[in-house]
């Protein structure tokens, strides 16, 4: 509590009734949160396993976890809950699975499961192209993200492909029930419709739940807000933290204004401000504040710092879109020699991830190591996937997210419906899709042509298990098998060209020499099975992370930077319809581009330069690009401008204007 402010100790000790923690960038909510859990703990009697935390990322809990046991000795925390809302979703369900209809150890379908799975249904119709694939998909994660179930989708459709999203809607989640399967966000989604129809149960889980501790709550979604609800119940133990001006992912169902619903739900709201800032420079600050007072708020804020004044802002125009990254890379490594630093303490921020292909070539060409912060990785491949999910299957046959996986992949003329009544057969009679196959009575839901296709998959998998147990030399089973799938050939034909056939084909290898070095590396004894169990376990996050300690240039997108925090940042494209980006403009979303605008400022701790570009290459053409007009939001006596001269200046102040009577006017309906 010592090394806590006035108003960080004012929101851990307050307890009285609901408390909104209003957290601007860099306020320390983290330590408010906690601080907030021990002091629940020693001070007020509240027992650990009757509080719950919850945040959005893995890397978040875990580091609220770590410093919760620094704080909380021995036993005493014991049975606390911090973790994911997702992650809380899915402990849920596994407690209430029998009441939700699931059989125990049910999957869970990533992004690219759910779209393999809806890819399959719209080709029922021949409908399926990427972009409608992509958009429908979309569309159903919204839904659920707003609790709303397929008739009411269908109903609330005015648009052909609104009805077509709503039909597939209900036939994925039908699919989805069949494989006993869930998806990410059934993981929110089933929760609150169990506290909704069973009253019993959401109070069993009300009476577990005596304090609600909710970071980052500007980006919960309407089924998080109706979770947290319904488990703080009429108790109203609750303390959530967040920040209205970092609300910036409307796209993906996130909903800043559920921080005004909560003086709405809880009358006795109390709210406590955050407004020292630990991270940046006054002058960082002072452009944060005065480009985000554009912004309507329910609730003010105004950031400070007693970390200096600090550099002025720089704003630097290039000819093109090729001179600023290599203005960006020479400028990185000059003041990097100049000030002895690290590569690590520079992060070059963007809008579109296809800025960094051309600032990827000027940082190779000087010599500049750097990381892409969010790519993909090495797991998440879809090859790396595929053989993962067989070598699963080889090592427990009950697991049915894996057999969905490669039961058709490569193809093997098994199509939804089979699948669908498969799943059907292995619910009602409790056993898992793989065992179904083996069934006599499965030829009473299934044709025995499509019972034959099954049958021959799992034989062919019977014996290589087999082999994979008496043979001498393991992973030549394992290659065999590999190659008995043709899958080089099918990822020729799954390719855009040859050349990223073999780059995936290599992903493959790869992963078996991996599965080699792991059996190496064990005692005498171990199993081909034991190292494809420590495969699976294996954690790629902590090994992600770890990666990020490197000492290299931070590249990322202003989504991706959120929560992170750099020494020296730079944001390139500081252009119209760049950012602001031309989709928000023409959709009049003008907001979140600015609070996007203001998550990036305040990642710089001493020192931000924006750049831009005169030219841009577009879809092979050269086009003429405008300075963004947030750069004339700005306080000016802060910046210094290089590469413009006067008239581009005025040209970007009158086109400013314009645009602030133009909102103006809409804003009054004239």
């Amino acid at each position: 509590m010592q090394r806590l402010n006035d108003r960080q100790a004012e929101a851990v000790k307050y307890i009285d009734t609901p408390l909104l923690v209003l957290a601007g960038a860099g306020s320390g909510k983290t330590s408010v949160i906690t601080t907030k859990i021990a002091y629940l703990i020693q001070q007020c009697g509240i027992s650990a396993k009757n509080i719950v935390a919850v945040t959005f990322t893995n890397k978040a809990a875990r580091e609220m976890k770590e410093r919760v046991g620094k704080l909380v000795k021995g036993k005493a925390s014991s049975g606390l809950t911090v973790s994911t809302f997702h992650n809380l979703g899915l402990n849920i369900i596994r407690r209430e699975y029998k009441i939700l209809g699931y059989k125990p150890g049910f999957s869970i379908f990533d992004q690219q499961d759910a779209r393999s799975l809806i890819t399959d249904l719209m080709q029922r119709d021949a409908s399926a192209d990427d972009n409608g694939v992509d958009q429908i998909q979309h569309c159903i994660s919204n839904w659920k993200n707003d609790l709303i179930i397929p008739a009411q989708a269908l109903e609330m459709a005015r648009q052909p492909w609104e009805q077509t999203a709503a039909i597939v809607y209900e036939h994925y989640n039908r699919m989805l029930k069949a494989y006993n399967s869930v998806d990410f966000d059934d993981l929110i989604m089933k929760p609150v419709e169990l506290f909704r129809n069973y009253p019993e149960v959401q109070q069993r889980w009300q009476d577990k739940v005596h304090y609600m501790l909710v970071d980052e709550y500007q980006d919960t979604n309407g089924a998080q807000y109706e979770l947290v609800k319904r488990l703080v119940g009429d108790r109203r133990k609750l303390t959530v933290v967040g920040d209205d001006d970092q609300s910036i992912y409307a796209w993906r169902g996130a909903k800043p204004e559920n921080l005004a619903q909560l003086k709405e739900d809880y009358p006795s709201l109390k709210v406590i401000k955050l407004e020292q800032n630990y991270r940046s420079t006054s002058r960082i600050l002072k452009a944060a504040n005065t480009l985000i007072a554009n912004n309507p708020h329910v609730f003010e804020k105004t950031l400070w710092s007693e970390m200096g004044v600090g550099d002025e802002i720089r704003v630097i125009k290039c000819r093109n879109d090729e001179m600023e990254c290599e203005r960006i890379a020479t400028e990185i490594l000059a003041h990097k020699l100049r000030h002895e630093n690290s590569y690590k303490d520079y992060a070059v921020l963007y809008r579109g991830n296809f800025q960094s292909r051309l600032l990827e070539l000027k940082l190779q060409h000087h010599g500049i190591p750097y990381h892409i912060n969010g790519g993909t990785s090495f797991f998440a491949r879809a090859e790396v996937k595929d053989i993962m999910a067989y070598l699963r299957l080889l090592i427990n046959q009950d697991d049915d997210n894996a057999f969905l996986r490669v039961v058709n992949t490569p193809k093997r003329e098994i199509g939804p419906s089979t699948l669908e009544k498969l799943g059907n057969y292995a619910n009602k009679h409790h056993i898992s899709m793989y065992r179904a196959c083996e069934e006599a009575a499965l030829e009473e839901d299934l044709a025995p042509q499509y019972a034959e296709k099954l049958r021959r998959f799992t034989g062919w998998m019977d014996d290589v298990s087999r082999r994979l147990q008496t043979s001498e030399d393991p992973m030549q089973v394992v290659r065999e098998m590999i190659a008995d799938t043709d899958y080089e050939n099918w990822l020729m034909q799954h390719s855009s060209t040859p050349a990223q056939a073999e780059k995936r084909m290599a992903n493959v290898w790869f992963l078996v020499d991996a599965l080699q070095q792991t059996l190496e590396r064990g005692d005498e004894d171990r199993t081909v099975e034991d190292a494809i169990a420590r495969l699976i376990l294996r954690d790629m996050l902590e090994r992600n992370e770890e990666e990020e300690d490197a000492d290299r240039v931070q590249l990322l997108t202003l989504h991706a930077s959120k929560g992170l925090e750099y020494p020296h940042v730079y944001m390139m494209g500081m252009e119209e319809e760049l950012l602001p980006h031309r989709t928000s403009i023409e959709e009049d979303n003008i907001e979140e581009e600015r609070r996007l605008t203001y998550v990036g400022i305040t990642r710089a701790r001493k020192s931000l330069t924006m750049t831009l570009a005169g030219q841009r290459k577009q879809f092979g053409e050269i086009i003429d690009t405008m300075p963004s007009r947030f750069l004339d939001e700005l306080p000016q006596e802060d910046l210094v401008y290089t590469g413009f001269d006067e008239s581009s200046r005025q040209e970007t102040k009158k086109m400013a204007g314009k645009m602030g009577l133009d909102a103006l006017y809409k804003s009054i309906g004239a």
